[in-house]
């Protein structure tokens, strides 16, 4: 009995909370889990963000190996065979297209490659004008019997950049949940999904301020729920006093600017990602209209204007 008493004492003594951070998919990936000994802690945070790393492998248009690229560079000429993950996401982005007229949509990618933020690089308004065509998702045919993507334009691309580290954040939380983890934070960039509370008080989940990193714009307690957001200052250059940032209207090919920031709060991350860059897209009113019919999804945005809107379930 003693002996017994013991061995429980100290698994409780060794239950605590283990952090790690990285860089991956070109953003901050932050994993916090609650593990009862410190070998169930550590390979958890090695499990979450190897999944992450395994879908950069894959998603990433930067890396010439990558599934992503090789689409891009085959599905144009000839249908190209791909995995079920990946034919599983893009039906999935196809489907959230539909649903937001075409507010997201991963052909933007079109245009999009042209843009070089880190280098202030930008398509003159020729050169988007004679690719403008090329972005629509109906483009993006897939046959779900022979698993393959076929572009009917040759000069599609596309990027998953508005949908891929949702489903990283997704598949990294389903991981720790097989693991017996009950208690977790998964954050990569603008994207968290949180397993459980954190312990008997919810997680504290910042929106921060579009114009100030430091800056929290505003705090929210959430526990087994997911928040994605998407802004004007994630990736962007300024040149003569007009920001381009990253989050282009599939319209013109260009940087929209009804809003400065969308957040996103439901229970999936790919959902909450797509959405959260749909609604950038489609503006202020017909953005919030769009949340407000959909059931368990919530939206706070920042207009242009820097001033804060709820969607109806956060109202009430």
């Amino acid at each position: 009995m003693c002996l017994c008493l013991f061995t429980l004492a100290l698994g409780s003594a060794e239950a605590k909370w283990h952090k790690q951070n990285a860089t991956i998919m070109g953003t901050n990936i932050y994993v916090e889990v609650w593990a009862e000994n410190e070998t169930q802690g550590q390979l958890a945070l090695k499990t979450a963000l190897a999944e992450m790393e395994r879908i950069n492998q894959l998603m990433s248009p930067y890396i010439s190996s990558s599934e992503l690229s090789l689409i891009n560079e085959q599905a144009g000429k000839t249908p190209f065979v791909i995995s079920d993950e990946m034919f599983e996401l893009l039906d999935k982005a196809v489907k959230i297209s539909e649903l937001t007229k075409g507010a997201f949509d991963i052909t933007f990618a079109s245009v999009g490659y042209l843009y070089n933020y880190k280098e202030g690089q930008r398509p003159d308004d020729e050169t988007i004008d004679s690719l403008l065509n090329a972005i629509d998702y109906k483009h993006i045919q897939l046959n779900d019997k022979e698993r393959t993507v076929y572009f009917l334009n040759d000069k599609v691309k596309i990027d998953l950049g508005g949908i891929a580290k949702g489903h990283a954040v997704d598949n990294a939380i389903s991981l720790l949940e097989r693991m017996g983890i009950l208690n977790a934070l998964v954050t990569a960039g603008g994207d968290t999904r949180l397993l459980g509370d954190r312990r008997g008080k919810p997680w504290i989940v910042g929106i921060r301020d579009p114009r100030n990193r430091d800056k929290q714009a505003v705090l929210l307690p959430m526990q087994d729920s997911a928040m994605s957001t998407s802004g004007d200052y994630e990736r962007y250059f300024e040149e003569d006093g007009q920001r381009y940032h990253h989050i282009l209207s599939p319209k013109t090919g260009k940087s929209t600017y009804d809003v400065q920031s969308v957040s996103i709060i439901g229970p999936s991350s790919t959902f909450n990602d797509a959405l959260s860059t749909a609604v950038f897209v489609m503006g202020l009113r017909e953005g919030l209209g769009l949340i407000n019919r959909i059931d368990n999804y919530d939206a706070v945005v920042m207009d242009n204007k820097r001033k804060m809107h709820y969607s109806t379930g956060l109202q009430q």
